[in-house]
């Protein structure tokens, strides 16, 4: 594994360290047949997708039952790297597109994760409630807040009120605008000292 991630997460257990470590090879193999991922980011794998993916767990701490939806999964970021952080949280993770979903489900039961399931479909057709609702930069934040609000538990069990977190970059000040008080953004640069994380953000909303 690139040691990037013992550096702002050192208390990994064994088995998670070995978890992380094996998705370089088992993302550059399934990324060679089904593109997930830029053929030429792939050597970034740990800076770009799966460090930036755990920003969220910089954030917040999810407690044990939690469950969390990750819309647009995409290849499975952020929801893998976190379904390895957290194994006492259960998250599902969704796209539209069903190549990438396969790519997901294919790492996740390679490296042995139980507290992950996969959807093929679209956010607006899914009708189960979670905690949180999270997300990579697929659509702007009201056009999310729109979709995934009826997702959202009444029953609160995090420190945090359920919402809506997302991983974006540049500027967000149009699109949080409508949400006024409810929405708080933070730099990612305050959490990892990399370069790559100057210009992006985390997005937080309560729904």
């Amino acid at each position: 594994m690139n040691n990037i991630i013992e550096k702002y997460f050192s208390k990994i257990t064994a088995q998670q360290k070995e978890q992380f470590d094996a998705l370089f090879d088992l993302y550059s193999d399934w990324n060679a047949k089904i593109n997930v991922i830029s053929r030429k980011d792939i050597d970034n794998l740990y800076l770009h997708h799966v460090l930036h993916s755990l920003a969220i767990a910089r954030y917040i701490n999810f407690v044990s039952g939690t469950t969390v939806l990750d819309v647009g999964t995409g290849g499975g970021f952020p929801g893998v790297p976190l379904a390895i952080f957290f194994p006492e949280v259960h998250f599902t993770l969704l796209d539209s597109i069903g190549k990438k979903v396969k790519v997901a489900a294919e790492v996740s039961q390679a490296i042995g994760l139980k507290n992950i399931d996969f959807v093929h479909g679209r956010a607006e057709d899914e009708k189960r409630k979670f905690d949180f609702i999270v997300s990579r930069a697929v659509m702007t934040l009201p056009e999310l807040a729109k979709i995934v609000r009826k997702n959202i538990k009444k029953e609160q069990q995090n420190g945090l009120p359920n919402g809506l977190i997302c991983l974006k970059g540049g500027d967000l000040s149009a699109e949080i605008k409508p949400f006024g008080k409810t929405a708080d953004i933070y730099s990612l640069s305050r959490y990892f000292k990399e370069e790559f994380f100057e210009t992006k953000k985390l997005v937080y909303v309560s729904l």
